[in-house]
């Protein structure tokens, strides 16, 4: 038995050393790739998600933005048509006015229509020309009004920030 002890100490030292081999080959080959692939994995996905929040933040505030300047633009829209309307209420005003000298002066049995055009002309009830100090009134209020826009826009697109 001790002749084959030598080819069996030499077949175990071998079997010994493809084990330990093979433990070091999975462990280098297999289990730390698989590791390395699971840390990528989890770093991806948590590129993903931080990518998906930074969309999300962006849409939204994409959205407020979006929502501001709707605001802006009815907020003026509304301030020209206020002013627009003041305009024509002041020469429907102004017309009213003056219609009511003409039919004064054409009452008068010693005026004659003509006359009474020349003395006291209609102005038109609808895009006249204001007197300045009126006109520059109108125009103050309208721009103020569109400043206090403006200002709005500015708070909202701060707050969104």
């Amino acid at each position: 038995m001790l002749k084959h002890a030598d080819p069996i100490l030499k077949l175990c030292l071998a079997l010994g050393a493809l084990m330990g081999g093979a433990g070091v080959g999975y462990y280098y080959g297999i289990y730390l790739p698989a590791q390395d692939i699971h840390q990528q994995t989890l770093a991806m996905a948590e590129k993903q998600s931080k990518a998906a929040e930074q969309s999300r933040a962006l849409a939204e505030r994409a959205r407020r933005e979006q929502e501001a300047q709707a605001a802006y633009s009815q907020c003026t829209d509304l301030a020209e048509s206020a002013y627009r309307q003041r305009w024509t209420q002041a020469c429907q005003a102004m017309h009213d006015a003056d219609q009511a000298a003409f039919d004064d002066c054409a009452d008068n049995l010693f005026s004659t229509r003509s006359g009474c055009l020349a003395k006291h002309p209609i102005r038109p009830a609808q895009d006249c020309a204001l007197p300045s100090q009126a006109a520059q009134s109108l125009s103050a209020a309208r721009d103020q009004r569109k400043a206090q826009c403006a200002a709005q826009l500015q708070s909202a697109q701060r707050g969104g920030q």
